[in-house]
């Protein structure tokens, strides 16, 4: 990789100058959201009572989950390896994976869109994801993507969302749905406008696990926070033209060789709330001043062998947890995992591996 093909930059910081200025010509950002609403297909009435049917109704017609696929984050590799917690994190929670001793991790990165067929290079790729399961009992999940904040706090905004994407036809005159739909909720207009630069590989993306769980020590004492999974190499994406000279799927093919050399490594933080912020709305984003604790390190260490089979077996869910480990006031773990069971369902009724 040639010297300056890459854009360091702080992660969570704007990343293209397009928007410097206000928030410009809305529809420049649009991209991203019109590439994964499905096209030409009636939204769920608001009017319905099942938030997770209205939700998984309209997810359910995107690419991937009509070949049987994920609703989302179709597009993915899983590899395995271990994780090594550090002294900071048997202090802060009781969970078994947090006291002292290695435990075995898989882990599952992904492209953000709905369509397998997805080019990493591309900018509607993003945002890329990482799934860990910390395999010891049942297992804990983290599911985690690479912007710093949710599109948006609730499931009806989520909803309204959709049923934006869903409404909007770029041959109709502006504005349109989508359009009024940012211009009235600025953090997922920043989100949106976030997701223009493309990670050099999966091994060098920051992963922030957006929701808030409760952290339960040995003595009973609980203390909100929120994952962060930081890069050990530090975090570096592709300018314009480096990014067009990558493959389709360059992101798999970097992290295979990269494995070959060396495990791949990410420092597992813990983000702690103040008393004044937010924990039930994952769009809010903390202040970069707040306390993290270093949790441990996960360590890459190689892909799995059959990535089909491990595609198609793997469920990740927000809500497995385990003791040490609660769900806070955030609505959102909740009615992702009822869509991921609903996803996982569609997905397995088709008969042949995904």
């Amino acid at each position: 990789m040639k010297r300056g093909a890459l854009t360091e930059l702080p992660h969570g910081t704007r990343r293209d100058g397009a928007f410097n200025h206000g928030i410009g010509p809305i529809c420049i950002a649009l991209g991203l959201l019109l590439l994964c609403a499905p096209r030409g297909i009636q939204a769920a009435p608001a009017s319905s009572p099942d938030l997770t049917q209205q939700i998984a109704s309209i997810m359910s017609q995107g690419p991937s989950a009509k070949s049987g696929y994920r609703f989302a984050h179709a597009k993915g590799v899983v590899a395995q390896g271990t994780f090594q917690p550090s002294p900071d994190a048997a202090r802060i929670s009781r969970a078994a994976h947090f006291r002292g001793a290695q435990v075995p991790i898989t882990v599952r990165f992904s492209d953000g869109a709905p369509d397998t067929a997805i080019a990493d290079n591309s900018a509607d790729a993003n945002p890329q994801g990482m799934a860990i399961r910390f395999m010891v009992n049942r297992g804990t999940d983290i599911v985690a993507n690479s912007h710093n904040g949710f599109i948006v706090g609730t499931g009806e905004d989520f909803l309204a969302l959709l049923q934006a994407k869903a409404a909007t036809d770029p041959s109709k005159p502006h504005p349109w749905p989508i359009e009024a739909f940012l211009q009235s909720h600025p953090r997922a207009l920043k989100y949106v406008q976030d997701l223009r630069s493309i990670p050099a590989s999966f091994s060098t993306e920051s992963f922030y696990g957006n929701n808030t769980f409760r952290f339960v020590n040995t003595s009973g004492e609980k203390q909100p926070g929120r994952y962060q999974i930081i890069p050990v190499a530090g975090t570096q994406y592709l300018d314009d033209a480096a990014a067009k000279a990558r493959s389709p799927n360059f992101l798999a093919e970097d992290l295979k060789l990269r494995l070959a050399q060396a495990p791949v490594k990410f420092r597992l933080l813990l983000q702690l709330a103040d008393p004044a912020d937010p924990t039930n709305d994952g769009s809010a984003v903390w202040p970069e001043s707040r306390k993290k604790v270093e949790l441990g390190v996960i360590s890459i260490t190689s892909l799995v062998a059959d990535n089909a089979a491990a595609e198609n077996e793997l469920a990740f869910d927000p809500t497995r947890l385990t003791d040490g480990i609660e769900l806070s006031d955030d609505p959102l773990p909740i009615l992702r995992s009822r869509v991921y069971a609903i996803s996982v369902a569609s997905r397995r009724s088709h008969q042949q591996p995904r």
